[in-house]
């Protein structure tokens, strides 16, 4: 043992009583600057993808059609009669789409967890709703009322100037 550093003897240690320098501890670093902006640490609502969400409208629509087809082959209609109802039936379906009488109702609760940009988009209109309902404008920043308390404190006091002054040294004047 050499400067009262590690066990005053190594009897019943298990261990030779040979002391190493720990190179796996680190020390803290000054926390004072952050290489990431202070906007980058604000929430944001995540934008939904809409080529994706117009895939996905367009993928449902043709279960729908697939599904009517495979009906019809089992009644053993007539290849011609099935292409005129299916074709009938997604005409329609686009028509109702492309008017807003899509998915819009359907809600965060008809999703499941794998649609996110679902998610994403029933998310902001819910926000929308609220944010309207509770008369909240469109502009309004996070945290605004705390910003322009301190510049109204700011600018309630008076501001100190130093000058040099020959031969008198520096003096303080309010403004």
């Amino acid at each position: 043992m050499t400067a009262n550093v590690g066990l005053t003897t190594p009897r019943g240690s298990g261990t030779s009583g040979y002391v190493q320098r720990n190179l796996s501890n680190l020390r803290p670093r000054d926390n004072s600057f952050s290489p990431y902006p202070t906007d980058s640490l604000k929430h944001r609502q995540r934008q939904p993808n809409a080529e994706i969400l117009e895939h996905d409208r367009l993928r449902q629509i043709e279960v729908q059609v697939f599904e009517l087809r495979d009906k019809l082959e089992d009644e053993e209609v007539d290849e011609e009669e099935i292409e005129a109802q299916t074709e009938a039936l997604r005409r329609k379906l686009l028509e109702n789409g492309e008017n807003g009488g899509g998915e819009g109702g359907k809600g965060k609760k008809g999703l499941k967890v794998h649609q996110v940009h679902e998610l994403a988009k029933a998310k902001i209109e819910e926000s929308e709703r609220l944010r309207r309902a509770l008369g909240i404008r469109e502009d309004y920043e996070e945290g605004g009322h705390w910003k322009r308390g301190e510049e109204r404190m700011r600018d309630a006091v008076p501001e100190v100037k130093y000058e040099d002054e020959v031969g008198a040294g520096l003096k303080k004047e309010r403004w």
